[in-house]
């Protein structure tokens, strides 16, 4: 029995409606699951966070090659699951709950095909951790915006926020029918590892974040226009902000030619 099989057999034994009622599309492919692992190398050393763990597959593989893996699942049909498919294996802790919400020990690598719908608050929630790597299924479309080209029209500030702390490749696609259920969108394995120190320094990193998000809203815009809404959140008003926008760096240049720097430049001039 392949594991396309499997998760059938799986879903019909615990009466499953995948199309209608599963939240995620799982890969069911061991040769693309094998090729997961060995992007990230994983090691007997390596603690690996797996979130999404589904039926198991990767769970179970991931724990014949490291230490311990911590496995999250939020699906209360797919914990059940897990505990029958992975019982006996000691080292792995399961974990069920939304990784967003829940308490999640010490890791140093992710392996994981996590659901779609949670990519940006999953690689906001990733890139405050420091890690080795993480190795990720990701839909086409969003991984493109992780290292989009600067101006292009992926370049945003999911791009800037990942510059920042981390460093971004897109590797193999993986065809549809390596998914149960297939999903209708293409689908990229990704690397992306944590950097030690940040790639340039910021004076605060909350005014970083409200300026780079703010800009982002008027990606077309210049600077001296598209800063106005930020200042005036900071009380300054009419002449006083228009005023401060004219003397700040870049401030002739569209949102979207700013390099990831560029934006730690302004975000340090206007914490000062």
């Amino acid at each position: 029995m392949n594991l396309h099989q499997k998760a059938k057999y799986l879903i019909r034994v615990h009466r499953f409606f995948p199309k209608k009622h599963l939240g995620q599309n799982f890969v069911v492919n061991n040769e693309i699951l094998q090729r997961m692992s060995l992007y990230a190398a994983v090691g007997r050393s390596d603690v690996v966070l797996e979130i999404g763990a589904g039926f198991g597959f990767l769970t179970r593989l991931l724990a014949q090659k490291s230490r311990k893996v911590i496995a999250v699942e939020a699906d209360t049909r797919l914990v059940k699951v897990l505990r029958n498919e992975l019982d006996g294996l000691d080292n792995i802790e399961l974990i069920e709950g939304n990784i967003l919400k829940v308490t999640i020990p010490p890791f140093n690598k992710m392996v994981s095909n996590p659901p779609f719908s949670i990519s940006s608050p999953l690689l906001f929630w990733l890139l405050n951790r420091t890690f080795d790597c993480a190795v990720l299924t990701l839909q086409k479309e969003f991984a493109r915006r992780l290292d989009a080209p600067i101006g292009s029209k992926s370049y945003g500030s999911l791009t800037v926020f990942t510059a920042y702390r981390g460093e971004v490749e897109l590797l193999a696609p993986v065809p549809n029918e390596a998914f149960y259920p297939p999903p209708g969108v293409d689908v990229v394995i990704v690397t992306l590892k944590s950097r030690r120190v940040p790639l340039f320094k910021v004076k605060d990193e909350k005014v970083f974040d409200e300026v780079v998000r703010t800009l982002f809203t008027q990606r077309n815009r210049k600077v001296r226009n598209a800063v106005l809404p930020f200042l005036h959140e900071r009380g300054l008003k009419g002449v006083t902000a228009v005023k401060r926008a004219d003397f700040l760096p870049f401030n002739n240049n569209r949102v979207r030619e700013l390099t990831p720097e560029d934006f730690g430049v302004l975000a340090n001039e206007l914490s000062a």
